[in-house]
């Protein structure tokens, strides 16, 4: 059984990505989790991978790292469904997979993944708001052209979705106001046994990362009332 390893649930957006495409897929896997920012991170994090950043998948004597590199490995591996079946759809899923990797960074960088808070709305800039409204016409776009089949990007869950999982979690952390079908396909994140899952599991960790904290007062805390 191959194992991941992963940081924090509450904060690590990355190692969220596999970790949930894997489960809702159906591939088992052992985990080990590195917490972050601890003075031995970066040791134990390097004697799993050289790039020295989770997540990790060791699957025997094969390691791979990079997010959209382990989802890829999975479907040749495991023969999981990793990307939609048609050709049109499966290039746009890779599309815009390979778009937030790259991209959003005003919104990521203003808005840390964090489980554990809800903050109230307010305006976080221009650049934040591109940002929320290029992930809306994204969400518009793949259920418009390919969402007939399921209330995924691309209709069942695939690589695309893991990846916009953690800026799912993003607008509903920070309240952002989305339109109806991004409300909806962000329920539809947040609702899956596989994300409450990891969710619990998140809610129960008692690591602080100083630097996902955002210096605001939160109108939930979470992980106190947990």
């Amino acid at each position: 059984m191959p194992t991941l390893v992963i940081a924090n649930k509450c904060y690590s957006s990355w190692s969220l990505r596999p970790w949930l495409l894997m489960k809702q897929l159906g591939v088992a896997f052992d985990e080990i989790t590195i917490p972050l920012d601890l003075p031995d991170t970066k040791e134990k994090v390097l004697r799993h991978s050289p790039a020295g950043k989770v997540p990790i998948l060791i699957d025997g004597d094969v390691t791979v790292w990079e997010s959209i590199s382990i989802m890829e490995y999975v479907g040749d591996a495991f023969g999981a469904p990793v990307w939609p079946e048609d050709r049109k759809a499966r290039a746009m899923a890779r599309s815009v997979a390979a778009e937030m990797h790259a991209g959003f960074l005003a919104l990521r960088n203003a808005c840390p993944m964090n489980l554990g808070k809800k903050y109230a709305q307010k305006d976080r800039g221009e650049a934040v708001a591109r940002d929320v409204a290029r992930f809306s016409e994204v969400v518009r776009q793949a259920r418009e052209r390919f969402g007939a089949g399921g209330p995924f990007l691309f209709g069942a869950f695939s690589a695309a979705d893991a990846m916009y999982a953690p800026l799912a979690t993003r607008l509903d952390t920070y309240s952002f106001p989305l339109d109806a079908p991004t409300r909806a396909y962000v329920d539809t994140i947040l609702s899956l046994p596989a994300f409450e899952e990891w969710r619990a599991a998140a809610l129960k960790e008692t690591w602080i990362v100083d630097a996902d904290e955002v210096d605001e007062e939160a109108v939930e805390n979470y992980r106190k009332a947990a």
